[in-house]
C-alpha cells in the first residue's frame, strides 16, 4: 500500500516506455514486503532531472541510454568500477549524496558463470560502447579478452584494462572466432531486427555465445549459433543479474533471480500482445 512512507525508485533515460525494470522491481518490492515503488521517467533535460531527484529525495535510480556517461558530472561520488569505466547505470541516494555504480559488468559475469567457467578463458567481445566497456573492465580481471569494434579507436581505448583492441572486420572476426572460447555481442545489432554481427559462414562449433540483446529473446545470432552446437545465453540473463545487483545496492536484499526472470518473461509476453 502506497503511503507517506513509500520510497521512490526509478529509471531515467530516453526512451524508456518498453523497459522491463518497473515490472521486475515492483514485483520484488512486493515479494520482500518493501514499502517502495519503481517508475520509469523519460528525461529530456538531465541536469534538471537530477535536481528533481535531489529535491524529491528519490532513493535510487537506474540510468539507461543516452545518459550513462552524461550523468557522471552531476553525481557526488562514484564506485571504483563506475569511475574506471566512466559510465553509471545505478545511482544510490545515501543521505542526500548521489553515488554512481555500474552493474553491467557484474551482471554479465554472473550470467556467464551460471552456464560456464570464465576464469582463464579466451573471450571475444564485439562492441566497445557503454556496455562493452563495463564488460571489458570486469572480465579482464579473470579472462583473456579481445575487443573488436567498428571504430578501432574505441577498441584501442579499452587496452588500458589489459586487453587487446582491434577494428572489427571480416578478417579479424574470422581469426578471433578460431581463438575464442566465449563470444559476447555487446553491440545493438539484432535488437528488434533479424540481423547478426557474425556472418553464418564464419560460425564455429562449441563456442559459448552470449548476446546481451534481449528483444527478441532469441536473436538471429543465438538461433544460428545454437544450430552449430554452441552453448547460447540470452540477454535477459544480463538484465536480470545487473538489476539484481542494483536492487541489492538500494535495499541490502539479495533478490531471487529465478523470480525476476519469471516476471520479466511474463512482461515480455504481455508487451508482445499489446504491440
Amino acid at each position: 500500500m502506497i503511503d507517506a512512507k513509500t520510497k521512490l525508485y526509478g529509471l531515467i533515460g530516453k526512451p524508456v516506455e518498453h523497459s522491463l525494470s518497473p515490472a521486475i522491481h515492483n514485483a520484488l518490492f512486493k515479494k520482500y514486503n518493501i514499502n517502495a515503488v519503481y517508475l520509469a521517467f523519460e528525461v529530456d533535460d538531465l541536469e534538471s532531472a537530477v535536481k528533481g531527484i535531489r529535491g524529491l529525495k528519490i532513493s535510487g535510480l537506474n540510468v539507461t541510454m543516452p545518459y550513462k556517461e552524461q550523468i557522471l558530472e552531476f553525481l557526488d561520488g562514484l564506485s571504483e568500477e563506475a569511475n574506471a569505466i566512466g559510465s553509471v547505470n545505478t545511482v544510490v541516494n545515501r543521505e542526500g549524496k548521489l553515488i554512481g555504480y555500474n552493474t553491467d559488468g557484474i551482471g554479465t559475469l554472473k550470467a556467464l558463470k551460471r552456464f560456464t567457467e570464465v576464469e582463464g578463458k579466451r573471450v571475444l567481445l564485439l562492441g566497445a560502447g557503454g556496455a562493452g566497456k563495463a564488460i571489458t573492465y570486469t572480465l579482464s580481471r579473470l579472462a583473456k579478452v579481445v575487443v573488436l569494434n567498428r571504430t578501432e579507436k574505441k577498441a584501442k581505448e579499452l587496452e588500458k584494462f589489459g586487453v587487446k583492441g582491434e577494428k572489427l572486420s571480416k578478417e579479424s572476426l574470422e581469426y578471433y572466432l578460431s581463438w575464442a572460447d566465449i563470444v559476447i555481442n555487446a553491440t545493438s545489432l539484432g535488437m528488434n531486427e533479424d540481423k547478426t554481427p557474425i556472418p553464418k559462414e564464419l560460425l564455429k562449433e562449441k563456442l559459448v555465445v552470449f548476446d546481451i540483446v534481449y528483444s527478441p529473446l532469441e536473436t538471429k545470432l543465438l538461433r544460428e549459433t545454437r544450430k552449430f552446437g554452441c552453448l547460447t545465453i540470452d540477454g535477459l540473463w544480463m538484465l536480470i543479474y545487473q538489476g539484481a545487483e542494483s536492487f541489492r545496492l538500494w535495499t541490502g536484499v539479495k533478490p531471487d533471480v529465478e523470480f525476476m526472470r519469471k516476471v520479466a518473461l511474463e512482461a515480455l509476453k504481455s508487451e508482445r500482445r499489446s504491440i
